[in-house]
């Protein structure tokens, strides 16, 4: 197997290329200055130069306030990008792995979210992200779109490591409480995503749209006191965290306040799990941590 990882600069990006060496797979990893997936010629390129077996896309328009104010730019990136790449990928006979987002719902559903629920999205962000899944099915046959949700790692930046910041300078601070999700590990995902392009690679007929998330659900609040608890065993730093409504800390963009999504498909289908999410956040924040001394 031959990837062409493209969005690597992010913090799934740089997950994935530090798996892609720790296994021994082949990878050509590409930043957004090297390969824009909104600029024809450098997809064209980019394709033609990697010969990849399989393309994992992992570029994307992330700033989910920013995007109220920036629809054109969150739509080049996220369905625009998506829409020629898999055009690309069809012509050239090249599987394409997709990663998507749980903003695709409303978060009106009182259970986790499985695939075939219908998609709503609440803001310019989740429009975008669902276009671009869209887009990818009307041209590309063999196609994974994977879902995920509240991501967060080592590199890059992210909720766990805002919290990691506020827990060394503040004594305390307000969290959201009545939103609810699947914190989901970049090394868990990119896993997953690698998993995927292998059993794509090997031409198996698993295509489609899949949800892959950390398992066990949580508020902000609570995945907020996770972080916490695990910091203060390495600073001894226990700064209070106080639980807060949505109302109470006012967005540009609407969030669903119902952000589960359901993993069995991916796990029948590819047979992997993430690890329970309280687990992950205490390795990464045990591995933050030891960089930063």
């Amino acid at each position: 197997m031959k990837l062409l990882v493209l969005g690597a600069q992010g913090q799934l990006g740089q997950e994935l290329a530090a798996l892609c060496v720790a296994r021994g797979i082949a990878a050509r990893l590409m930043t957004r200055r090297e390969c824009d997936i909104a600029d024809p010629s450098q997809v064209r390129a980019a394709l033609d130069g990697a010969s990849p077996s399989v393309i994992v896309n992992a570029a994307a328009y992330t700033k989910v306030d920013q995007a109220e104010k920036e629809a054109s730019l969150a739509q080049k990136a996220n369905c625009d990008g998506p829409a020629l790449l898999a055009q690309a990928s069809a012509d050239r006979g090249i599987p394409l792995i997709h990663v998507s987002t749980d903003y695709v719902f409303d978060g009106s559903k009182p259970s986790a979210y499985v695939e075939t629920d219908p998609v709503k999205p609440l803001g310019v962000y989740g429009l975008s992200k669902e276009a671009g899944e869209r887009a990818i099915r009307s041209v590309q046959d063999r196609h994974i779109i994977v879902r995920t949700a509240w991501v967060y790692g080592v590199y890059g930046r992210n909720f766990l490591k805002t919290m990691l910041d506020l827990a060394a300078s503040r004594e305390g601070w307000g969290v959201v409480n009545d939103q609810v999700g699947n914190p989901t590990g970049t090394a868990d995902l990119a896993e997953a995503l690698l998993t995927a392009a292998e059993k794509s690679s090997r031409g198996g007929t698993c295509w489609g749209t899949y949800h892959f998330a950390g398992q066990g659900d949580a508020t902000w609040f609570e995945f907020a006191e996770e972080i916490v608890a695990a910091q203060a065993a390495f600073t001894g730093k226990r700064p209070v965290v106080k639980a807060i409504s949505t109302e109470e800390y006012p967005t540009p963009a609407r969030r669903p306040r119902n952000s589960r999504l359901n993993s069995d498909l991916f796990a029948s289908v590819f047979g992997i799990r993430a690890l329970p999410w309280r687990e992950r956040t205490r390795n990464v924040v045990k591995a933050i941590l030891a960089q930063r001394r």
